[in-house]
């Protein structure tokens, strides 16, 4: 459907009050509020493509802008990169993502003459689609790492989901959508999922009501879209909400296009619980990337040659996945990151060429430290992180080196700014910050044994042990520290945790069933979401822990690999269970 368009004496009074409007609201932020001063950015642009038809696209730097790339391009356009406030005025159709800190992107627009073009672009109605941080910088001020003033266009100020209701922060997640009036882009899409990842969210009120097409409810009602005239921005990912976002994106860029519609399975109402593909990676004894999985972490055979255990090749497996109906896919490379991270070209070619494919959000841990290479040369994890952004990856999990900043952390009670979790999160916010917690359980005969945080057996130990503490390991579980799985996942909450992957030694490999006993503990303790890992055998494992715990997604690896549950089955027996998943 074609998007509709004012009329020249209809916009011209539009575009004046806007105008006026954004004007009055500097003034009065000016006088009333002290607005912080973002942290200083730099823009990255490299020109792709470049005729009238390209789309174009502001690029500031931060975050996996790489999905959005794909997308495009998988819908057979090519991309323009914004080098100047020209580019954005001279734009026939202007895409702004946003992943990272609305200070951070501020700071970009205004220190580059950009702000002031996106709003006479915008004003004079021309074809814009913002996403999530394209949403919120329309409004007036975000009270994140602030308040830091936006572009004023949309009344509202842009705030912190409150944990206190019961919800986790941040919004992870596929959720449903309540549409508010005609949003074109939107047609067709209310009865399905897409995917949010976000900390803050502006809330519609009585000034912003003729902007929003659409609202979610995450412990309130937050706006979820807006629409004026050919401006169009959404606070979910279409370019990680599958065919649907696809469809979204299409609507946009391409209006006089016509695809045959999917069929629809089943009404959205919540938030969905996640199911997750895992893809345990590493070398061979031939020097070939493969997929494997462990038994209790051990990943070779158990035979004469005693080889790596072969289950496939990454990118092939990981797009099966996807059209399988994996929400999410994880990768975790479990020796090539350990000396040299950034060195590791096959990994980063692998999640490169998978976001060309896979429209939902991937994932990858293994090796995101500080480090130093055999030259001298020194690399902060906040480098070896971006350069896995910047490969497709849309958040990057941190083991070991987040178990000794949780210690540092336990131990002086100082946030120092320096591990790489709180640099990177603050850079890029929470949401993109995954812990994985990878415990082994240690048997007790009495609940204050020990002086981390045990719990009570559901399944006695092997000599009747009634009690259990969860020591972390570090280095793929081959060192146990003096920490508590419960201890560290407070800390690394604290520290700046967007999200906390729970493995289980003693049941990794085994088929039979989740760690329900260490899952209850750490997803009741948190307010961030919670990765149930390990031991998953049958789909029943699936709806068993989410019935009985808070865990917001369930991941498992080689019985999917092995074919012996298929995702869809899964997804199935959940729907049968009453628990709403996205199909």
């Amino acid at each position: 459907m074609e998007a509709a368009t004012f009329g020249s004496s209809q916009f011209t009074t539009i575009s004046g009050s806007m105008v006026s409007r954004r004007r009055s609201l500097l003034k009065l932020h000016r006088n009333s509020i002290t607005f912080k001063s973002p942290p200083k950015f730099s823009v990255r642009a490299s020109a792709v493509g470049g005729d009238d038809s390209a789309v174009t696209l502001l690029d500031y730097g931060a975050g996996n802008v790489q999905s959005i790339r794909n997308a495009i391009r998988y819908l057979g356009l090519d991309i323009k990169d914004v080098e100047t406030p020209e580019d954005i005025l001279n734009a026939k159709r202007l895409i702004v993502p946003g992943v990272g800190a609305f200070a951070a992107m501020m700071d970009v627009l205004n220190n580059n003459g950009m702000a002031e073009a996106l709003c006479t672009y915008i004003e004079n109605d021309r074809p814009f689609l913002g996403i999530c941080l394209g949403l919120q910088l329309l409004f007036e001020s975000s009270e994140e790492n602030g308040p830091v003033r936006g572009l004023g266009l949309i009344p509202g100020v842009v705030g912190r989901f409150d944990s206190f209701n019961g919800c986790r922060v941040p919004h992870i997640g596929w959720n449903a959508l309540q549409i508010k009036k005609d949003s074109v882009i939107l047609d067709d899409i209310a009865n399905r999922h897409v995917y949010f990842v976000h900390s803050y969210r502006a809330v519609p009120s009585e000034e912003n009501k003729e902007w929003v097409s659409s609202t979610c409810n995450y412990g309130i009602d937050f706006i979820s879209s807006v629409r004026r005239g050919n401006v169009h921005a959404v606070q979910f990912h279409p370019e990680k909400s599958g065919d649907v976002g696809l469809s979204i994106l299409r609507k946009f860029l391409l209006p006089n296009s016509s695809v045959a519609k999917k069929p629809l399975e089943r009404k959205a109402t919540k938030l969905a619980k996640r199911v997750i593909a895992c893809l345990d990676v590493r070398t061979n004894d031939n020097g070939d990337l493969v997929v494997t999985k462990g038994d209790q972490y051990d990943v070779r055979e158990q035979t004469k040659d005693n080889e790596v255990r072969n289950l496939g090749k990454p990118v092939e497996l990981a797009g099966q996945y996807y059209l399988d109906g994996a929400d999410e896919v994880s990768f975790l490379n479990i020796t090539g990151f350990r000396d040299f991270p950034l060195g590791d070209l096959p990994m980063l070619q692998i999640l490169k060429h998978t976001s060309e494919n896979v429209f939902v959000p991937l994932t990858v841990g293994g090796g995101i430290r500080d480090f130093t290479d055999g030259n001298g040369r020194y690399y902060s994890s906040l480098e070896v992180a971006s350069e896995y952004f910047r490969s497709g990856a849309d958040k990057i999990s941190i083991g070991s080196d987040a178990v000794y900043a949780a210690e540092e952390y336990l131990k002086t009670g100082v946030k120092t700014g320096k591990s790489s979790l709180e640099q990177i999160s603050r850079v890029y916010g929470n949401q993109a910050v995954v812990v994985s917690i990878d415990p082994r359980r240690q048997y007790l005969t009495s609940e204050d044994e020990v002086g981390f945080k045990a719990v009570k057996l559901e399944n006695l130990g092997p000599n009747g042990e009634e009690y259990a503490w969860y020591q972390c390991t570090v280095n793929g579980g081959r060192e146990g520290r003096p920490i508590g799985a419960y201890e560290l996942a407070k800390a690394v909450e604290e520290l700046g945790a967007g999200e906390i992957l729970l493995n289980c030694i003693d049941c990794d490999g085994q088929g039979k069933g989740f760690d329900i006993d260490l899952i209850k503990l750490i997803s009741d303790a948190v307010s961030i979401p919670v990765i149930a890992s390990s031991g998953a055998g049958t789909a029943q494992h699936f709806s068993e822990v989410f019935e009985k715990t808070n865990a917001s997604a369930a991941l498992a690896a080689g019985i999917f690999h092995r074919k012996e549950v298929p995702i869809e089955s899964v997804k199935e027996h959940l729907l049968k269970q009453g628990i709403e998943v996205r199909m």
